[in-house]
Order: C-alpha cells, then structure tokens, then sequence
C-alpha cells in the first residue's frame, strides 16, 4: 500500500542569521489534521521554524513541500497566529476579522457571505457584543479571541501557532487552549503549535517535536497518548539538554 504524500514536509531545512547557524538539518513531516508541537527553550529557533513553514522565511538550505509540491513564498492555505494579535487599532473587531477576505478580494465579491461567516466565528468565540469595538476597549484574552477568528476567517488548512497564549493569565490560556482545539478540529484543521510551555502541547497536541542544540536539531519526535502531561515529563527528561528552558505544568 503506497504511503499517503505529507501536508507539510521539511526536508535537510537549515537557516543561519548572518554568520551564526540557527537551524540544522530539519526533517519533518506532518499529515493532514495532524496536531504537533513543538517544543524548545526560548532562543533555540521555534519562531524561525514555524516562520519558515508559513513561507515567511526562507531557508538557508533544504526545501519545504506542501502536498508533494515544492513551495517558495507563503505557503497556500497556510495562516500563522502570533504572540501579539496585531489588531489594526483603528478598525472594529468586525472589520479585523473580515481583513483577510478584504486583502483577498473576496470581501468585494461577496461581502454578505463574508460577514455572515465573520459574525458566526465570533459569536463561537463569545464575542457577540463586541462586533463594534475597538481593540482597546478588549481584554488580552478578547484580542487573541479576535485574532484567532481572523485566522480562521481566512478559511486556512493549516494553523500556525506562534506562542499565542504566552501573556495571558492561566485561566484564559486554558480557556483560549480549548477553543483553538474545539475549532481546529471540528474543521479538521493541521495544527503546529510552537511553544516552550509543556501545558499548551499537552492541551493542543497529539505529537510532541523537541529541538535542541545550537544550531537546533530535533532531539526527539513522538506520539502523546492519554496522560501527555506524563509522557512529555519521562520523554524531556531523557532528551533536553537544558530543561529548565522548557516550563509549565502540563493540564
């Protein structure tokens, strides 16, 4: 039986800022609706990485493929969260969700379509009454809500995470935790989470990636199963050379 062709795939992907390596020889392959993450220390090259998935960035060597193609530039059907929402200040919560269809042209096409599905998402979000505000009239956690529903707004098939949950207290990680794995999987979305908390990948994933050393490697690649919070502990210490850069409880 022929092996099904990856979503995503990196292969021998190595990148150097000016003099300096950051990444080595990554080799990673990710099904369609697969959710991994990727774990490190802050500084090891987790950003970098999930940049150059997204098509951001482009390598120093080695290549990235969507679907068996070889893609240069942003990568199709692609959307990164970051750690900040980056909201236009300007613009209501309505029309930063609707960004992405107005960037594409399809906000002209069909603009009623496209704000039907904008208040849908928010109103999954819980954010109903605040269709009309501004992003400083919100919460830190009502921005990432806003941006998540951007991101998803752009109808992607792979969501990147960029530490997203990182300045939020720990209720509303948890909170914001379950509402990225509820939406990411009733749309059967991939979803790569790059983190340095134990607690968003054993929330969010189902496959744990380390990287380790400078320039980074994988250290490790493995399956999570029912007790993650265990598994990630008994794996991490046998393969992170720096531990105390990887933190959380894992919940």
């Amino acid at each position: 039986m022929s092996r099904s062709v990856p979503r995503l795939a990196l292969a021998a992907v190595a990148y150097r800022y000016g003099p300096s390596p950051v990444l080595d020889r990554i080799d990673l392959e990710v099904a369609a609706g697969e959710r991994i993450g990727i774990l490190g220390r802050s500084g090891v090259g987790k950003s970098t990485l999930l940049q150059i998935m997204a098509g951001l960035v482009a390598p120093s060597a080695g290549s990235v493929r969507l679907d068996g193609t070889p893609s240069r530039g942003p990568v199709p059907g692609c959307t990164v969260m970051f750690q900040r929402p980056a909201l236009l200040p300007w613009a209501s919560v309505l029309d930063n969700v609707l960004l992405p269809a107005r960037l594409s042209g399809r906000l002209g096409r069909d603009r009623a379509a496209r704000e039907v599905e904008a208040h849908r998402l928010l109103d999954d979000l819980g954010l109903r009454e605040r269709v009309d505000a501004k992003p400083h009239q919100l919460s830190g956690g009502q921005q990432q809500r806003v941006a998540l529903a951007r991101a998803l707004a752009s109808e992607p098939s792979i969501l990147l995470l960029d530490e997203p949950f990182s300045a939020l207290d720990p209720e509303m990680r948890a909170s914001l935790r379950a509402d990225v794995l509820r939406l990411a999987q009733a749309r059967e979305l991939t979803l790569i989470v790059v983190t340095h908390d134990l607690a968003d990948v054993a929330a969010l994933a189902a496959r744990a990636v380390v990287l380790d050393g400078r320039p980074a490697r994988i250290a490790a690649d493995f399956s999570l199963g029912d007790d993650a919070e265990a598994e990630l502990r008994r794996r991490l210490g046998s393969v992170a050379r720096d531990a105390s850069g990887i933190t959380g409880r894992a919940a």
